[in-house]
């Protein structure tokens, strides 16, 4: 054979070999990723910022217009129920109540006039002037004799008759007066109100005074000192921040996306970033009943089991991770297998005697990564999770692994993110 038919022949053999190939491999079946259905726990979370707080703060501030004299606490001090925190100038203070009280003292003292000597003196007057009145009586009448015998004129009979009506006005009035000096007379009742007002006086003059001394409502902690010693204080102003006794709290604000798996009760680990290596449990204690309008979030608040650990403080910005929610056994696929179909709802692609089998599921808890099938699908079966050939179609299985889950907090939740566990 000469060179040139064995160069020909193997030309021969090499397309025939290309043409074999080509036609097993349009007859083999595409390669699709595949992964197990199969039976593991699977939990659910929450992953979001919280701050550290007591159940109460208050800010304590002046009633005064006046000059500080002395703060006696500083940032971070305890302070005991009715300590005193702050001194103002009372010297002002201090004569307007010595002035308030000599007030009273005179008050009561014209009100002890009345019901004693006073009273003394005006049953006197009643008594010279009914003593009066009947002299006078007597006289007019041993007038009106006179005049009748011609002894007398008329005109002093006239005189007489003016005596005895003025000892009788003289008599009007000294009763008037008794009556007036009586507990229930005019005149007791105005020293009464009188007493009354400087009393008043006198009582608001000493609050005033106690006012000068800023004391502390109840325990607890001084956060913020913004006073010193000769500054001009006024009312409404906050001097000092105190945190009041109580159990540390918790408190975040949740986008109210989740608001539906969060619960009382449920458990959750904090960790702060200044001391990674020391997380501590946590519980869910309250969620607030209202929405905040403007930034679409709740108030939830956590509760910190004792002992509390000692770094913590106020307004400390810690993570949280609350379990929303948990199955220790259940038939888990990742997300990235279920496929939308517009009759069906959901459904995953098996790979059923090499052929792709649309198979609607119903699903249960769901995290980013990974969903919970409760019907439809039996644990082993290849569920498809990449690019694959429509339902009906050849397929060949070959192992594959799930897309990676998203980090937490991607997406943009201003720093909430729901994350998942599985086999945790």
């Amino acid at each position: 054979m000469t060179r040139r038919s064995l160069v020909l022949l193997s030309a021969v053999l090499a397309a025939l070999l290309l043409l074999a190939l080509a036609v097993w491999t349009s007859l083999r079946p595409p390669q699709a990723a595949a992964i197990n259905a199969s039976q593991a726990p699977l939990v659910r979370t929450l992953q979001f910022a919280a701050r550290v707080a007591t159940p109460s703060r208050v800010d304590v501030g002046s009633t005064l217009t006046a000059r500080v004299r002395e703060v006696r606490v500083s940032e971070g001090a305890s302070v005991a129920a009715g300590d005193v925190l702050i001194r103002l100038d009372s010297e002002e203070l201090r004569a307007t109540l010595a002035q308030a009280q000599a007030n009273e003292r005179q008050a009561q003292a014209r009100l002890s006039g009345l019901r004693s000597t006073g009273r003394l003196a005006v049953q006197a007057q009643v008594t010279q002037a009914e003593s009066v009145l009947v002299a006078a009586r007597a006289d007019l009448q041993r007038t009106q004799g006179l005049v009748g015998q011609g002894f007398v004129s008329q005109s002093r009979l006239d005189e007489a008759r003016r005596a005895v009506d003025v000892a009788q006005a003289q008599l009007d009035a000294a009763r008037a007066q008794r009556d007036a000096n009586a507990d229930s007379g005019t005149d007791v009742a105005e020293a009464q109100a009188q007493l009354a007002l400087a009393s008043a006086a006198r009582q608001s003059a000493q609050v005033r005074l106690q006012e000068a001394e800023i004391t502390a409502p109840a325990r607890g902690r001084v956060l913020t000192r913004s006073v010193e010693p000769g500054q001009i204080v006024q009312p409404g102003r906050a001097l000092l921040t105190l945190a009041l006794a109580g159990p540390l709290q918790l408190v975040a604000q949740v986008d109210e996306r989740y608001l539906e798996q969060l619960a009382p009760g449920q458990p959750a680990r904090v960790l702060a970033d200044a001391y990674p290596a020391q997380a501590f449990p946590a519980q869910v204690l309250s969620i607030a009943p209202v929405v905040d309008a403007q930034r679409g979030a709740i108030e939830v608040k956590f509760a910190l089991p004792a002992p509390v650990p000692d770094f913590l403080r106020e307004d400390m910005t810690v993570s949280v991770e609350v379990e929303t929610a948990r199955r220790e056994q259940a038939l888990v696929v990742p997300v990235v297998a279920l496929r939308s179909d517009a009759n069906a709802g959901h459904v995953v692609w098996v790979a059923r005697e090499g052929r792709v089998e649309a198979r609607p599921v119903r699903l249960g808890l769901r995290t980013l990564a990974s969903v919970e099938v409760i019907e439809g699908l039996s644990a082993g079966e290849a569920v498809l999770v990449g690019p694959a050939p429509g339902p009906g179609a050849r397929v060949r299985s070959v192992p594959g692994a799930a897309a990676a889950a998203p980090q937490a907090g991607s997406g943009g939740d201003a720093g909430t993110a729901m994350t998942n566990a599985m086999g945790r």
